[in-house]
């Protein structure tokens, strides 16, 4: 997700729901959920995330594991600036 402030674009991460993982040897992913979408994620700098756990996906990769509570102010927040819609079109 991409927004402007001023002249600068500013880059954020986008909170998941990890629905399965699965270690390919070299790499680690899982499906992550967004509301209702699922999407393979990159999970090798949150080896601790399980399924059920919420995570903040930054281009592809999980980057930091959160909790719910966090997740859900965070997708409120994204929502009130019209940030989501349209942001992760079906695959």
């Amino acid at each position: 997700m991409r927004f402007h402030v001023g002249e600068i674009a500013v880059c954020l991460a986008i909170p998941g729901k990890v629905v399965s993982s699965e270690d390919l040897g070299l790499a680690r992913t899982g499906r992550v959920q967004f509301g209702g979408i699922v999407r393979r994620v990159r999970l090798d700098f949150v080896p601790e995330a399980a399924p059920g756990d919420y995570v903040l996906v930054h281009v592809g990769f999980a980057i930091s594991k959160i909790d719910e509570a966090e997740a859900q102010r965070t997708y409120e927040a994204l929502a009130e600036m019209g940030e989501l819609e349209g942001e992760l079109p079906p695959e």
